[in-house]
């Protein structure tokens, strides 16, 4: 850390002419695929609050960063409220990987909080008109004035990163089906934000201070942005379909107030069905980087477990509501390694990092200390559940006609079965439930 401090105050000291201090830094939690640091620049007319964001030494993208400056700067100048673009570069000789550097903006991020939070009720009030307006602000930034946007067809796009991972989701095959029946008709590209959620934007007790994370914009469907932002996931257990704030009505006509038309409603919820299944193979994607050796990290390892989550929302997305399905036993004991057993184990560690490691830790660690706590405790329910969900998984394909999980997904792909066959889809939705189960039952009680 002391080499990234002294390396900061170096790069600043060239672009502001005058002797930089950096105090105060240290690694935020955001971020799975870019570090995210805050520190204070201290000069002799006073103190500035900055913001780093960088690739993770080793995997850095010089012209994702560049790319993600310029577009920072072209927002700011339609009106997007951004944080201001302090300084960026490629060169990982400056702070050991491409980089940007904002100001700080006060507000909070956090999903959660946003929509439980008393302090932010009266900017709630009205939010989903205002990401509606503010999107359409950031579509209206001519695709020239940010040069070398990348643009993919977006089927396209999710069978290339299926067919990569290799990993049978027969859940993504049918909503694979559905999108290619169901697509709507083109409209002109626009600049697309690529990642417009609650936990990217920036939100204070008056409303929406600022757009982060341009990480992935592109040229594209404007719609896309729209739908990303009534998935299910960032709703954090709100009713309300756009990011548990306000309604698709209140969105879509904010969106045309400043567009000047309003976005057909089929077209977004288009939209929302395929962003939940690139969601579904981001998240398997991110854990492969993981079980690769690549990146090895257990936030990665557990957003992997997090693919049930997007399987049992486009499940729903598509119409096919959760089952209550029979009860799975435990396994029983045994008594062959004594006690404790390998469940008091995993359960006696999962404490440890919640009530030790969350208090001592600073930010960055206590929030991994978590994400490890949650991901023992779905490994003591796969232990404890896995076997009897193993055997009933097997004759429910058994009674299908197919071995295994990837024969089933491969015979939905070249449509050797019908993807709307009632007896599939209750199959698929069955093998959903039990995953969520255990990777994450709660998810599975909160609305749809």
């Amino acid at each position: 850390m002391s080499d990234l401090r002294d390396q900061l105050a170096a790069r600043l000291a060239d672009v502001s002419g005058a002797t930089v201090a950096v105090t105060d830094l240290r690694r935020l939690t955001a971020g799975a695929s870019r570090e995210t640091w805050a520190f204070t620049a201290v000069q002799d007319d006073g103190r500035r609050d900055l913001v780093l964001r960088r690739d993770p030494p080793g995997a850095a993208r010089p012209d994702g960063m560049a790319l993600e400056a310029a577009v920072i700067a072209a927002a700011g100048a339609a009106g997007v409220p951004v944080p201001p673009l302090v300084d960026s570069g490629s060169d990982p000789a400056t702070v050991g990987a491409p980089y940007l550097v904002t100001g700080h903006v006060d507000g909070e991020t956090l999903g959660p909080r946003l929509l439980r939070d008393d302090r932010y009720a009266a900017a709630r009030e009205g939010l989903a008109a205002e990401l509606g307006r503010t999107l359409a602000r950031v579509h209206a930034i001519p695709v020239a004035d940010v040069p070398g946007l990348p643009a993919v067809d977006p089927l396209d796009d999710l069978r290339a990163t299926r067919d990569a991972l290799d990993e049978p989701l027969p859940t993504v095959e049918i909503a694979l089906r559905w999108l290619e029946r169901h697509r709507p008709d083109a409209v002109p590209d626009a600049v697309v934000h690529g990642d417009f959620r609650l936990g990217n934007l920036i939100v204070d007790e008056t409303g929406l201070r600022a757009v982060l994370d341009w990480e992935l914009v592109h040229r594209g469907d404007p719609r896309e942005d729209l739908g990303w932002l009534c998935t299910k996931c960032w709703r954090f257990g709100s009713p309300l379909p756009v990011a548990g704030l306000g309604t698709v009505d209140e969105l879509l006509d904010g969106y045309a107030e400043v567009a000047g038309h309003r976005p057909d409603a089929e077209a977004v919820r288009w939209w929302q069905v395929h962003r939940t299944s690139w969601w579904a193979l981001g998240c398997r994607e991110m854990a492969e980087r993981h079980l690769t050796g690549r990146t090895p990290s257990v936030e990665l390892a557990a957003i992997g477990r997090r693919v049930a989550e997007q399987e049992h929302d486009l499940l729903l997305a598509l119409g096919v509501p959760a089952g209550e399905g029979p009860a799975v036993d435990a396994a029983p004991r045994s008594d062959l390694h004594g006690r404790p057993a390998a469940a008091d184990l995993v359960d006696a560690v999962a404490g440890f990092l919640r009530e030790d490691v969350v208090a001592g830790g600073d930010e960055r660690t206590a929030y991994l200390a978590r994400v490890a706590a949650n991901v023992l405790a779905g490994v003591g329910r796969e232990l404890a559940l896995g076997p009897e969900q193993e055997r009933r998984h097997r004759e429910r394909l058994a009674a299908l006609g197919f071995r295994d999980q990837a024969e089933l997904a491969a015979a939905i792909r070249t449509e050797r079965v019908d993807a709307d066959d009632p007896a599939l889809l209750a199959a698929v939705r069955a093998a959903v439930d039990d995953r969520l189960a255990v990777a994450n039952p709660r998810y599975a009680t909160l609305p749809g």
